[in-house]
């Protein structure tokens, strides 16, 4: 809060109350007055719980009253005297100073800045003009990480996450929704994607063992320009819905590394459809049981090897091959081929991108 704003505003209310005014902060300096000549003196002896009372308090002469809607308020404000015109007085300042303090907030809050910034409620040419009125450092590298839990969140798992990134000067953590909790976090430039999948780890697991339930964590590509925010933050949401598709089963998933399921989450379903029916011409991707899928997904995590498959599902080669050789005669394709099989594992992969009918941003 500016200090200037504070002592402009006391300088009119002066004029309307014959008594010294004036406000201090939370270490009891006085930071704005009515006398300028008490600016910068301590007050000693005033209570020291004082900030975390909201009636008035009496000391050295004055009455005091904290001034804001924290639990712990920053400011409070004070009034020569301690009779009842001085409570009424510090009670009408407090109204004033508070209703300043809170439109002051709103608009020169940083975490409110960066909220708009990521969520594209600021044009760009206001991003600049509004980072330098909060001396707000632009050139750094930050990363924005997308935290998802499964139940609908409340305050305290908003209060961990801050907990464990208290400079709040350096990293901003935003909620988005019920579900949603965005992290905009500074990092050095040549951070790798390894490093922030750990960081997203640890927030992973203090969730876990607080609240006992597996949050989901997207995260977004590091970026070096602070418009750029919202960009990753988009990501951050892609790689969460991309992972909702293709990878179940993974907790923590990184745009960087999403591959070929980023392409087809962004291709229209129209296009999608019309790829399976020509990749499909014989008969359709329903006609292979579930046994005949199975085969074909650890044919694929073995690198085509016929052998090295057949050791793993526990089956004979030549069994092994007459199942291929049956998917071939079905789809027209064969998966020994390498071209063949690269054309049906993206058409399975596209397949259950349609099924699942994912949310695009």
């Amino acid at each position: 809060m500016s200090n200037r704003l504070f002592q402009g505003v006391i300088h009119q209310m002066c004029e309307a109350i014959d008594r010294t005014i004036g406000i201090i902060d939370d270490t009891g300096t006085i930071i704005s007055c009515s006398d300028l000549g008490k600016m910068g003196e301590v007050f000693s002896s005033i209570p020291s719980d004082i900030f975390s009372e909201h009636d008035a308090v009496f000391a050295e002469g004055y009455t005091f009253k904290v001034f804001g809607t924290q639990l712990h308020s920053e400011y409070a404000v004070f009034i020569e005297g301690t009779d009842d015109i001085a409570v009424k007085y510090v009670d009408i300042c407090c109204v004033a100073l508070g209703t300043i303090k809170q439109f002051y907030d709103e608009k020169y809050d940083r975490a409110n800045f960066i909220k708009n910034v990521i969520l594209d409620n600021i044009l760009p040419g206001d991003i600049y003009v509004k980072a330098r009125e909060l001396r707000f450092t632009n050139e750094v590298s930050r990363v924005v990480l997308l935290i998802r839990v499964a139940d609908e969140n409340d305050v305290s798992v908003f209060d961990v996450i801050q907990n464990l990134f208290p400079d709040k000067n350096k990293d901003f953590i935003i909620s988005i929704s019920d579900s949603d909790i965005a992290l905009v976090k500074e990092v050095k430039s040549n951070i790798e994607t390894g490093d922030l999948e750990k960081l997203a780890r640890s927030i992973s697991d203090s969730l876990s063992s607080e609240f006992y339930t597996q949050p989901l964590v997207g995260i977004g590509t590091t970026v070096t320009d602070i418009k750029d925010l919202a960009r990753s933050f988009k990501e951050a949401q892609v790689a969460l819905e991309v992972g909702k598709v293709f990878d179940t089963e993974k907790a923590i998933v990184s745009y960087d590394n999403l591959g070929i399921a980023r392409l087809i989450y962004q291709l229209p379903t129209t296009l999608c459809d019309m790829f399976l029916r020509e990749v499909f011409k014989r008969d359709s991707i329903e006609s292979l049981d579930s046994e005949t899928l199975f085969t074909i997904q650890r044919f694929f995590e073995n690198n085509l090897n016929v052998s090295e498959t057949s050791r793993k599902l526990f089956v004979h080669r030549n069994t092994l091959v007459y199942r291929l050789e049956k998917i071939k005669k079905i789809t027209g394709l064969d998966l020994r081929e390498f071209d063949d099989a690269i054309v049906f594992k993206v058409a399975l992969m596209v397949k259950k991108y349609l099924d699942a009918k994912p949310i695009k941003f």
